[in-house]
């Protein structure tokens, strides 16, 4: 874009309001400049990344990977001060330079962890050198207190051990003057003060010539005076010119420092440069997050969607007075190309028209825009504004002919990669004079086939815009009955300018306006009520819709919740089959098992129970591939399967192992407990009257008597003679 086009549009759109606005997000005055600058971004490529940029610095609001913190100081006059030989900073500068290298790793290594969630961000940090160089020649000799080490160089560990033994010896000898003084009563009961970083004692003024020393003072009553002792001046001399020394040496190693990262300044300028634009992505990033403003989809084609637009200068004024903002939503395409917005005064024209035009300019240089996430929008070329009252004093123009002059350049600038917005198109003229050329150049401004938006009052562009095929009418919606403007836009017819109502609401006469309607042609008024009354009609019908979109958006809901329960209760049923296909098949599995170890238990027959299993195995598989036949496989699925079957194999014979360990079990079990019915059996004593039988048979009878080991059992139709070994009870006599 031209750079004068620029200025004005962004003066006539208020841009600078809103780039006021985000620098109240900035963490430095450098950052603050460079967004007060912002412009928009001719080449697309740098523009689709810096929004992106904040888009992914927004997404860090919303997710568990925040961002660190990047403040930074302005090390500007220390890179300055360090390109010169032989030149030194203050301790504090290093700390300064040091922390900004450190802040730099620290975002590099932070994005490049999570270079999936900011691929971006990842991409402008990977282009800045790392490196702990710098970090490292300043922290190896400077605390992180601002003090240099003292293992910083050799000579001023020397000094610094000496100015210890100094000051030791300067304590030691004041506490012995101190003594000495206080035995003789020479002191005032203070006893002692400092003055000029030194102790002195508090000497009664009757005894000053009495103590050996140099007077530094005395007290306002003249009563005490402060001497330093004579055996402590020695050593304070000492002391002094030891700070001399360790001073010089400061200075010696902090040029050494100022050598050491004088090669690395224009890496600490690309430092400066990444932090400031880190700073100010932040600051529109949490501008946009304070706005809810959103990334849009951007298209290659020419077209405008913004869908609840909203001004962002004036949603925050009126959220800071508790007041609604109405959104717009607005289009342009190849099949709406210009809208004609018409209506009454303060009903909304100009501010949706500066909405439009503000959100594209903010999007065209790198700023989210506040709309519902499904708009849509392209990049122009060129954006146009001719709004408000542009008398030009300096240039001794008037609003008309400053207006004409815009025409002339629009003309000129006009093509299918503009868009031009245009506020009460044609005014400044005779109506009809007026009115006229601004019907030819709204027609060349569509020949050029260039989007706008353009409000008017004049009839005769509500009329050429239903003439032409790609332009719309638009109005501004009017609440008759209370004489208040809704602020909402309706596409697709002109609306009444409502003069009259409006003067009437501002406390006109109504005599007055009833003379004024006299002089105004019947024809004009007719049309005027006519389009008054197609207005209400619309409006109504408008109210219909919505309520019938709300209905059946009420009863699509409705419908996509049945429908999600009718499919979770068909996963259920699914789930329920599947858990009882499977609850039969273990059971099968069970049965055959358990008559394979039965028929064991009763032969013993290790042979026949392994024979038996792999035979149950091996039908069982042939049962599973009928019903999952296999697919012609590739080598690797071979190898896949082999591998398979191997483990399958393996948990065969493991299967094995621990049948064949039960059966051991359970075979031991059974022994156990046959020995001790025998045992027990062995220890009974039958008696008359128990009820038994033969272990091999399974009658039940009852003994008659016993003759020593001869028992006589009645089974009620004979009686039969049998050993003690031979029975075994049934029932115990009572």
């Amino acid at each position: 874009m031209n750079q004068q086009v620029i200025t004005k549009t962004i003066q006539d759109l208020e841009f600078n309001t809103v780039l006021e606005q985000v620098t109240e997000f900035c963490s430095s005055e450098l950052s603050k400049n460079v967004v007060r600058q912002i412009k928009p971004i001719s080449k697309p490529r740098l523009l689709y990344f810096e929004l992106h940029l904040v888009n992914e610095y927004v997404s860090s609001f919303v997710n568990e990977n925040r961002i660190p913190n990047h403040y930074f100081d302005n090390i500007t006059e220390f890179t300055k001060k360090l390109s010169i030989e032989n030149n030194f900073l203050e301790i504090d500068s290093y700390l300064k330079i040091a922390t900004t290298s450190a802040t730099v790793n620290e975002l590099k290594h932070f994005f490049h962890k999570f270079r999936e969630y900011y691929p971006k961000l990842n991409e402008l940090s990977s282009s800045i050198e790392h490196t702990t160089f710098i970090i490292d020649s300043i922290t190896q000799k400077i605390t992180t207190y601002g003090e240099i080490k003292d293992n910083a160089s050799t000579d001023l560990k020397r000094i610094r051990k000496e100015i210890n033994n100094v000051r030791g010896k300067i304590s030691e000898s004041f506490s012995r003057a101190l003594s000495k003084n206080i035995s003789n009563g020479y002191l005032d009961d203070i006893k002692e003060t400092i003055i000029d970083n030194q102790r002195v004692l508090a000497v009664l003024a009757m005894h000053r010539r009495k103590v050996s020393g140099s007077l530094l003072g005395s007290s306002k009553s003249g009563n005490i005076v402060y001497i330093a002792p004579q055996a402590t001046l020695t050593y304070s001399r000492e002391l002094q010119n030891l700070l001399d020394e360790e001073k010089q040496e400061i200075i010696k190693i902090l040029r050494i420092i100022s050598d050491l990262i004088r090669p690395y300044v224009p890496l600490l300028e690309s430092y400066l440069k990444y932090l400031v634009h880190m700073d100010t992505v932040g600051a529109k990033a949490k501008y946009a997050f304070e706005i809810k403003a959103i990334l849009p989809k951007i298209q290659n084609n020419r077209k405008i969607y913004l869908k609840n637009a909203y001004h962002p200068i004036l949603w925050r004024k009126n959220k800071k007075n508790n007041i609604t903002t109405i959104p717009q939503t607005i289009e342009l395409s190849d099949r709406q190309q210009i809208i004609v917005i018409s209506g009454p005064n303060a009903g909304g024209k100009s501010i949706t028209l500066k909405t439009i035009g503000l959100l594209q300019l903010m999007l065209q240089s790198g700023l989210l825009i506040p709309v519902h996430e499904r708009s849509e929008t392209s990049i122009f070329n060129t954006i146009l504004t001719d709004i408000g009252d542009n008398q030009s004093i300096e240039n001794q123009l008037s609003t008309y002919s400053y207006r004409l002059k815009n025409m002339r350049y629009f003309l000129r600038k006009c093509n299918d990669n503009t868009l031009f917005l245009i506020d009460e198109f044609g005014t400044g003229s005779d109506p009809e004079l007026g009115g006229a050329l601004a019907e030819i150049f709204l027609e060349e401004f569509y020949d050029k086939k260039a989007f706008g938006i353009i409000t008017t009052h004049y009839a005769n562009l509500k009329v050429l815009a239903n003439e032409l095929n790609n332009v719309t009418n638009a109005n501004m919606q009017f609440n008759e009955k209370t004489l208040e403007p809704t602020y909402k836009l309706l596409i697709g017819q002109a609306g009444s300018s409502f003069t009259f109502e409006v003067a009437q609401k501002n406390g006109i006469p109504f005599s007055l306006i009833n003379r004024a309607k006299k002089r105004v042609e019947n024809e004009k008024i007719r049309l005027d009520k006519t389009i008054s009354k197609l207005q209400k009609e619309r409006n109504r019908l408008q109210k219909t819709s919505d309520t019938l979109e709300k209905q059946k958006t009420k009863e699509q809901e409705h419908i996509e919740n049945l429908q999600n329960r009718e499919q979770k209760i068909r996963e259920k049923l699914e789930g329920f089959q599947e858990l009882y296909d499977n609850n039969q098949r273990m059971l099968s599995l069970g049965r055959s098992v358990n008559e394979l170890l039965n028929k064991y238990f009763q032969t013993n027959n290790k042979k026949e129970l392994s024979t038996n299993f792999f035979k149950w195995v091996t039908t069982e598989k042939t049962k599973f591939l009928k019903k999952n036949p296999l697919k012609k496989k590739t080598k690797n699925e071979k190898k896949q399967d082999l591998i398979a079957q191997k483990k399958q194999n393996e948990a065969i014979k493991k299967v094995e192992q621990e049948v064949l360990k039960k059966v051991v079990k359970v075979r031991e079990e059974k022994r156990v407990e046959a020995e001790k019915i025998a045992k027990a059996k062995a220890e009974y004593i039958f008696k008359v009257g128990d009820k038994v039988r033969l272990v091999d048979g399974n009658a039940v009878g009852t003994i008659d008597k016993i003759e020593k080991s001869k028992i006589f059992v009645n089974y009620g139709f004979f009686t039969t003679e049998a050993k003690v070994e031979q029975l075994e009870l049934v029932q115990r006599t009572k």
